[in-house]
């Protein structure tokens, strides 16, 4: 791998380690020609995934993607880098439990819908109301109520046991 600062090909793995979300592994570099200490990660990739569009055209599964329409849904939102990252991984690896070639636009919507109301529910929102195309405010009060109906369920388990 090339060094970042002075582009000298040869650099040498100094550490290598299991990262936190378990799904990479993080290796410290140090270039063999100027010194200088970097890290690398090495993660597992989706590549054999096609995604069938709702009007039935296919395109190649897009990490960028995925993690632009949560960028969007979780602008503004108190979310770590770690957790958006450990929210991309679990997301892919609900995709990836599938066990299949192609999956359909809508099945990436509601992995990515059931993620996003674990993690943040005003996120959730955003993005159902978006991927759901809410047409008016009653849509949204719906889905709220939805929301606050299956919280006093789990509160009520939490009070019980």
């Amino acid at each position: 791998m090339k060094c970042p600062v002075c582009y000298y090909q040869d650099t040498k793995v100094i550490d290598s380690r299991v990262a936190s979300d378990g799904l990479s592994i993080r290796r410290r570099r140090e270039c063999l020609k100027c010194g200088f200490r970097f890290s690398t990660y090495e993660e597992v990739e989706i590549l054999d995934l096609t995604i069938v569009k709702r009007d039935g055209r296919k395109e190649a599964y897009g990490r960028e993607k995925l993690i632009k329409g949560l960028r969007k849904a979780l602008e503004k939102r108190p979310i770590t880098d770690d957790n958006f990252k450990k929210l991309v991984n679990s997301i892919e690896r609900d995709l990836q439990a599938m066990r299949k070639s192609e999956i359909t636009s809508s099945q990436v919507g509601q992995v990515l819908m059931k993620h996003l109301k674990r993690v943040d529910q005003v996120a959730y929102i955003r993005f159902a109301s978006v991927y759901e195309s809410f047409k008016d405010a009653q849509t949204f009060r719906r889905e709220l109520n939805k929301l606050l109906r299956n919280k006093k369920r789990e509160n009520k388990k939490i009070t019980k046991k």
